[in-house]
């Protein structure tokens, strides 16, 4: 899409493809985290919570070169 809000859409790929080429691949193509089935609560808390954290980041460091 052209709109400029889709890049800051979190998307986390959930395959059951768990080989570090098969991560690489979805990051590769755009997702933001890669989450292996069968799901497993906590890595899949730990892996949204990471992803979550470097949009903050990335936000916050847009908000302080524009204040800055």
């Amino acid at each position: 899409m052209n709109r400029k809000d889709t890049k800051e859409i979190p998307i986390i790929a959930m395959t059951a493809n768990a080989f570090q080429d098969d991560i690489r691949d979805c990051i590769d193509a755009g997702m933001n985290g890669h989450i292996a089935k069968p799901i497993d609560i906590e890595k899949m808390e730990a892996v949204i919570l990471s992803v979550l954290e470097k949009q903050e980041s990335l936000q916050n460091g847009k908000n302080n070169s524009i204040n800055g």
